[in-house]
């Protein structure tokens, strides 16, 4: 397996990954399914933004080689949150259990540090105790729970809030100075 980034190329394996997720479980807390058109206009604003999507690639598996796909992206609109990113993973359903999640985490992570963000952000339906055990053994921390914000499948879901420090570092940019001063 590989993980790289994400091409024009493999949107129409992205594409059947993430309508698995909004048809069959709570890992999206969306309800329609999408086209490769929309994958490919969600590729290229996120690419565009300067955030990375990678996707996982087995290419023994030459029908549909994009075993995975991961992403982050802003955590909030607004600046104050702009050293922290919120991830979204998604692996094809008959690749789950077999480490292709975690290995995109891994990889995921450390583009994040490399980019020099500050804090990861997961917020995971709390019932999803697999993904939050993978998070925490990745060395997120559970931070909080927002009971009954969503819904899904007509049963109201409560959302986990995990997050990872990225780096020990002190803020250092001249916003933290000027509004000292």
């Amino acid at each position: 397996m590989e993980i790289r980034d994400a091409r024009a190329g493999d949107v129409p394996g992205i594409t059947p990954i993430y309508n698995d997720a909004v048809e069959k479980t709570t890992a999206i807390w969306n309800e329609q399914i999408v086209d490769d058109a929309n994958r490919l206009a969600w590729l290229t604003q996120r690419q565009d933004a300067g955030f990375p999507v990678l996707v996982a690639v087995d290419d023994s598996s030459a029908a549909a080689p994009v075993v995975g796909y991961a992403t982050y992206g802003p955590w909030r609109p607004h600046d104050g949150y702009r050293h922290t990113v919120e991830h979204s993973v998604y692996v094809r359903s008959d690749q789950r259990g077999k480490g292709t999640g975690q290995a995109l985490m891994r990889a995921l992570i450390d583009r994040a540090r490399a980019e020099g963000f500050h804090v990861m952000v997961a917020a995971i339906d709390a019932a999803n105790e697999g993904s939050i055990r993978i998070h925490e053994r990745l060395g997120f921390t559970r931070v909080g729970l927002l009971p009954q914000v969503g819904t899904k499948f007509g049963s109201w879901l409560d959302l986990a809030l995990l997050q990872l420090t990225l780096d020990g570092h002190a803020l250092d940019d001249g916003a933290a100075r000027d509004a000292h001063d």
